[in-house]
């Protein structure tokens, strides 16, 4: 599938993932017909990289355009047509974000689509607590800092957008969520003491829910696996979508998938749990923090 790209505003998470899916079934089903791009983009009036965009999942299917490029397929059997037609439909449901598109880059939407459709959430975090773990206080800090001299109101709407994603830790269908966070993350002041303190009550008690693994690799470790940042890996129920590996930069994201960069992550995800102390050592580690806070 390459590089995941851009998802335009307006998405629930599940519409992001079939996006995807539909996208990488279109350049399946092109590929063994052996029909270029340009071909397939002249059959419904647009150009060879709009053919690129719909097959790496960047932008919405009109369902025109899907029946077109079916029939350019050969794809004549009524149920995998309509199966098709059906996942171009549901690409396009409205996602409960879409009222925070004001503040909400573009980039940074198919995370938030992927992460509410993962069933396994792994994450490394050496600059602060992950989103999902921050109470409000501390992510009121956090955005402040990291938008200084924005409009108090602005600051509010991605503080109450982060609360929003954090809601699906509790939600029914809850991923498993396994953090591990550098103990330079737990140092870190942000907000006063009492914020900090409140932070670190939060995280032991966050790491006590059954979908929640938390773990802290501490300074006397020394060098280790996350020498290269802080990165998420994403895994879906859906079989066809394999693992994406989210790396956020400053001004825009990458979001990789190929196989070979994905065995990187994990080989690297896989290092960190196995030398950071286990669980009920890192709720140890947190209440020493605690103490000395």
């Amino acid at each position: 599938m390459g590089r995941v790209g851009p998802v335009a505003a307006g998405e629930s998470s599940g519409s992001v993932v079939r996006r995807i899916l539909l996208g990488s079934q279109l350049r399946r089903l092109r590929d063994s017909r052996g029909i270029t791009r340009e071909a397939a983009g002249y059959s419904i009036r647009a150009s060879e990289s709009k053919i690129s965009r719909m097959e790496l999942g960047r932008v919405s299917f009109k369902a025109r355009d899907v029946e077109d490029l079916l029939t350019l397929y050969g794809v004549t059997d009524e149920a995998e047509r309509d199966s098709l037609l059906g996942l171009a439909r549901e690409a396009n449901v409205a996602g409960w974000w879409h009222s925070y598109g004001d503040v909400l880059p573009g980039w940074f939407q198919t995370y938030i689509g992927l992460e509410g459709a993962a069933s396994l959430i792994r994450i490394y975090e050496v600059q602060f607590v992950h989103g999902l773990l921050q109470t409000e206080a501390y992510a009121h800090a956090v955005v402040s800092r990291g938008m200084s001299g924005a409009p108090a109101a602005e600051i509010d709407r991605r503080v109450a957008l982060r609360l929003e994603r954090q809601k699906a830790l509790v939600s029914e269908r809850a991923p498993s969520f396994h953090a591990v966070l550098d103990e330079a993350a737990l140092r870190r002041p942000y907000g006063e003491r009492e914020v900090m303190r409140a932070q670190l009550r939060h995280l032991i008690e966050m790491s006590e829910q059954p979908n929640i693994t938390l773990q802290v690799m501490p300074f006397s470790f020394g060098g280790h696996a996350g020498e290269s940042g802080s990165f998420t890996m994403l895994r879906f129920p859906e079989s066809d979508l394999s693992d994406i590996v989210y790396l956020e930069q400053l001004t825009s994201a990458l979001y990789l998938d190929k196989a070979e960069e994905v065995a990187q992550y994990e080989k690297a995800m896989t290092r960190l749990h196995h030398d950071s102390p286990g669980p009920e050592e890192s709720r140890d580690l947190l209440r020493g923090l605690l103490q000395l806070s």
